[in-house]
């Protein structure tokens, strides 16, 4: 099978999109497809080898130059469609570049199959702009409706796509690599590198609006205790001044961000506007117990009094109760890292990946006949 994935954020520092974008093409090529990666070009990306891209122009949002929106005419993605052939097309987090892809694939009969990860709505409304969240979400839900299937990774995902009258919904969640993160990793080095003496509280993401990173102010002056802030991003200033005595190591990737990971004694996460969370996924195959917002993503990850906790949305002063709660039990934080690590066993990218091709095959039934007769180009 010949899969075309639209990339709409593809970033130098690894994100959530771009981990999952490349996860799949790994796997995808491990189980003998071919794939082509369409992303926009800039932001000082670094080469991913073996992997095969269209690169299009793009401009950076002024608010957040990492992120960029392509500048990709319906014609181009079409140009690119027609040299490929795809049997399907997989749109990432789709938005701009996803939309054009769609326009251009429907004439063709391609199957498109739109996996939804970045609510973009709860961004617009973080920002403060009122009429961009009603337009955003016009937009997703015109989008999610004309795709042969959407995949949300949520439950909450889904009520939102449904709210929105989008039909053809199908769960599909994230893989984790269970190798990388894991209790193996901890490292009593790191720690009395970081926080010696101390017990750790961390969180790992962008550092933007939208994560809520300034609730962790409810825990900067718990005794003997750290707050570590792992990830970059335009608010890294802000929260530097607003979290004081935390400590902020910037973005950590690969075996550094699972060492890190692995040595936290709690991980929290306090962002409302999660469609998955991927890191509170590797948190919890790093045998770590969590504490995350009750909203959104973590509500299908975060067992509450089995391997973490999740608190009122908003509520500080519970985060901060749930956080102690773990941290002045240690026989309970024991059992709920054990507890953690058991509940990611199945969550394999390998797994996730056949469940995902499982949707392209049944994309393929449902879509309209191709325009097209002619047979695929050999491979």
């Amino acid at each position: 099978m010949r899969v075309a994935l639209f990339a709409e954020s593809f970033l130098p520092h690894v994100n959530g999109v771009t981990n999952s974008v490349l996860q799949v093409v790994h796997h995808l090529e491990e189980q003998g497809h071919e794939t082509l990666v369409v992303a926009p070009r800039g932001g000082g990306r670094r080469e991913v080898p073996r992997l095969r891209t269209e690169l299009v122009a793009s401009l950076p949002l002024p608010a957040y130059p990492d992120v960029r929106v392509a500048l990709a005419p319906v014609r181009r993605m079409r140009a690119v469609i027609d040299r490929f052939r795809p049997d399907v097309v997989h749109l990432a987090s789709p938005f701009v570049l996803g939309w054009q892809a769609l326009l251009a694939a429907e004439p063709l009969g391609i199957p498109v199959v739109a996996v939804y990860q970045t609510d973009v709505i709860a961004y617009a409304e973080r920002y403060g702009v009122a009429s961009a969240a009603a337009m955003a979400a016009a937009h997703v839900g015109r989008l999610h409706r004309r795709a042969t299937l959407t995949l949300a990774p949520s439950s909450a995902a889904q009520a939102q796509l449904a709210a929105l009258g989008v039909g053809g919904i199908r769960r599909w969640g994230r893989g984790v690599d269970a190798e990388r993160f894991s209790p193996r990793r901890r490292s009593e080095a790191w720690r009395a590198r970081i926080a010696p003496g101390e017990r750790i509280v961390g969180y790992v993401g962008r550092l933007a609006a939208e994560k809520q990173v300034e609730d962790l102010r409810a825990l900067c002056d718990l005794p003997r205790t750290r707050v570590v802030v792992v990830g970059d991003g335009p608010e890294r200033a802000r929260l530097e001044a607003r979290l004081p005595g935390a400590v902020f190591t910037g973005f950590l990737g690969g075996d550094d961000l699972a060492e890190a990971l692995a040595s936290f004694d709690v991980f929290v996460h306090p962002g409302e506007s999660e469609t998955f969370c991927q890191t509170v996924q590797e948190a919890l195959a790093s045998g770590v117990p969590v504490v995350a917002t009750g909203r959104g993503g973590p509500l299908d990850l975060v067992r509450s009094s089995v391997d973490g906790w999740l608190y009122r949305p908003g509520d500080l002063r519970d985060l901060r109760d749930r956080v102690v709660d773990l941290l002045g039990d240690d026989a309970k934080r024991r059992a709920f890292g054990e507890a953690a690590r058991e509940s990611v066993r199945t969550r394999s990218w390998g797994a996730l990946t056949e469940q995902l091709v499982g949707c392209y095959l049944e994309s393929l039934d449902l879509a309209p006949s191709r325009l097209s007769k002619e047979p695929p180009a050999p491979r």
